[in-house]
């Protein structure tokens, strides 16, 4: 007889068919009947769904969990958006092998503070955490955390070089013969353990956060072809999956390697994932040859299996100063990025340096002149090659030290100065503390580069402001989102903890969904829950008898009320010790089982909730250790 049951919900099941009114019934952590009407014991939990969504527990299939898990292993902003089963280690980096500190190296640190602008502090609590020394003894510690979610494990390429070559020898060449079969063998070893797949990198603004290495990018990036088709050829297989994003300086790097999804030219089809497809301000044809390709190498032709993760909202990130994820894509931000954030004499001493104030300039003003160039051409047609757009319009204040800035786009106080400027410094629209701030601006002003510069030598990081680089558009956002060539999920949860907060992407998916009736949303579901989890080989996102009990409870109405733009905040967490931006809509998520028992209802989460395991370790379905959950 059941334990606990979901009375009368509107019931998906993650097959992408139509929903039906039902009864689910939970026994021993799993579904147990399905059904209306279902009889149950006296004392069993019944949980009134009238009204509501019931639906399997969502996956978010691109995290940097694994260094959270290490700190706070409830992960309790997933469980609350009703995600259960989260996929970790991607991008090439994380913690399988440990903290690998060796000859005064600190790898986690070095790969993850750049890459995904996390505090050092941070990082370097998770490092002396990490002390098991090979991708078996990450998983049995993985098993003794008490974990909220379920969580999925991969490989990342970056640490298996530096496990293999050391830090030093990763990013100074190539691995000798011995090198190369040591790195097969731990991939291989990965494999038979259940690790669910593969990460590497490519994306050319991924450095290394330590000295001597700062202007050096993480160990994947320094692999060669041979390399990479002899690693990802274990991965084929098992069967399981590799996760890449794409060179994207190098339009024919990028192409030969994604070649390796073809089971044409490799005998069977390689499980691809790549990061990603967006429609970016700066780059309208980014998204479309991204969608080209995924629908070339998927061909009768080729026989690929890759598909572009999509993301579920619009890219709003904040910045500090000139501190944010986007930093290192542009040669300028860079010098300043290289140092610690609380090194703030050493970016005021590049500020004031004039060769730096040239590059910056440059950079900043390209193609925003009045006459004919090219950088001007490709900046009218959306074909820039940087992801910033370089406009003061599309920065947001979010903090700064005049408080009524605050909401107001960069461009309204530059225009303020130049009319306080023109005016001598009379302008009547121009309040006290802000005219004494802009008697300190060089006169006349010029250019907003020179705006912006100031603000940076004067503020420093006490600027925050924010910006929306892709996804504006509602309709093309849906296209991504339903397009046969995408997963969505590209959620980034974990990482750039005060820069971005896309915790609640599955949920803004079922908002898009929403619009479009039931059918929509049950495609959307089907997209969040037994799709990805078909992908990557997990047995997770289906409601079905027999299946464990993750599942999920969703309140239509608040759904359809919520406005996801309004509902960011930023708090300090006290298990990381640093501020994190969230997006936490109210009333939407009504109830999260995993494993057969509620973690969260209502607003709140469940007694023992961190302290005793809900979720576990999950392996791909094909481990005899799945198996025997299936």
């Amino acid at each position: 007889m059941a334990d606990s049951v979901y009375r009368n919900g509107i019931f998906f099941d993650g097959s992408g068919k139509a929903p039906v009114i039902a009864d689910v019934a939970v026994k021993d952590g799993r579904i147990a009947a399905i059904g209306q009407n279902l009889a149950v014991e006296a004392g069993a939990a019944e949980i009134d769904c009238r009204g509501l969504w019931v639906m399997p527990g969502l996956l978010d299939i691109h995290t940097h969990l694994d260094l959270e898990v290490e700190l706070a292993p409830e992960l309790p902003e997933v469980v609350r958006h009703g995600t259960t089963t989260v996929v970790m280690s991607n991008c090439s980096i994380g913690v399988t092998y440990g903290h690998q500190r060796r000859d005064g190296e600190d790898p986690i640190v070095d790969c993850f503070a750049r890459v995904e602008n996390m505090p050092k502090s941070v990082l370097k609590r998770v490092a002396d955490a990490c002390t098991w020394t090979d991708s078996q003894g990450y998983l049995d510690h993985l098993e003794g955390l008490p974990l909220g979610p379920n969580v999925v494990p991969m490989i990342p390429h970056s640490m298996l070089r530096i496990e293999v070559m050391g830090l030093e020898g990763s990013v100074s060449g190539v691995p000798s013969p011995d090198a190369l079969a040591r790195m097969e063998q731990l991939l291989e070893a990965g494999m038979a353990q259940g690790y669910a797949g593969f990460s590497t990198d490519a994306l050319p603004f991924h450095f290394l956060a330590n000295a001597p290495n700062k202007k050096k990018r993480i160990p994947t990036q320094y692999a060669g072809f041979r390399e990479l088709a002899r690693l990802t050829e274990i991965v084929r297989r098992h069967g399981r999956v590799w996760q890449a994003t794409p060179a994207k300086d190098n339009v024919f790097a990028a192409v030969r390697s994604f070649m390796l999804t073809s089971g044409r030219l490799y005998r069977r089809p390689l499980r691809t994932t790549v990061l990603a497809a967006l429609d970016l301000q700066t780059s309208r044809s980014a998204m479309h040859l991204c969608l080209l390709l995924s629908s070339i190498l998927n061909s009768r032709l080729l026989k690929g299996a890759l598909r572009f993760q999509a993301l579920s909202s619009s890219f709003r990130i904040w910045s500090d100063g000139a501190i944010n994820p986007l930093a290192d894509e542009i040669a300028a931000f860079r010098a300043l990025n290289e140092l610690e954030l609380d090194d703030r004499p050493g970016r005021v001493r590049i500020l004031n340096d004039p060769g730096w104030v040239a590059s910056f300039r440059k950079m900043w003003l390209a193609g925003k002149g009045k006459g004919w160039s090219m950088a001007g051409l490709r900046r009218r047609l959306r074909c820039e090659t940087v992801v910033l757009s370089r406009r003061l319009d599309d920065m947001v204040v979010a903090e700064c030290p005049l408080a009524h800035w605050v909401g107001e786009s960069l461009e309204a106080p530059y225009r303020r100065l130049l009319a306080f400027q023109a005016a001598n410094g009379r302008f009547p629209r121009a309040r006290d503390a802000e005219a004494a701030f802009f008697l300190g601006f060089p006169d006349p002003i010029g250019d907003d580069a020179a705006f912006l510069l100031h603000l940076l030598r004067v503020w420093d990081t006490d600027l925050r402001w924010e910006t929306t680089i892709a996804n504006r558009n509602p309709a093309t956002l849906r296209k991504l989102l339903f397009h046969d060539q995408t997963l969505p999920g590209f959620n980034d949860s974990g990482a750039h903890l005060a820069n971005i907060g896309f915790y609640d992407g599955n949920l803004r998916t079922l908002k898009v969904a929403q619009w479009e009736g039931l059918a929509q949303v049950s495609r959307a579901v089907h997209r969040l829950t037994e799709l990805p989890a078909a992908f990557f080989g997990l047995n997770a996102g289906v409601a079905r008898v027999g299946a464990q009990a993750d599942l999920c409870v969703i309140d239509p109405v608040a759904l359809e009320r919520w406005n996801p733009e309004k509902t960011y905040h930023f708090l300090h967490r006290s298990q990381l010790g640093c501020r994190q931006v969230v997006n936490r809509p109210v009333g939407v998520v009504r109830n999260v089982m995993i494993g057969g028992r509620i973690v969260w209802e209502g607003d709140g989460y469940a007694d023992g909730f961190g302290e005793r395991a809900y979720g576990r370790v999950m392996r791909a379905k094909d481990h005899p250790l799945e198996r025997h959950w299936s």
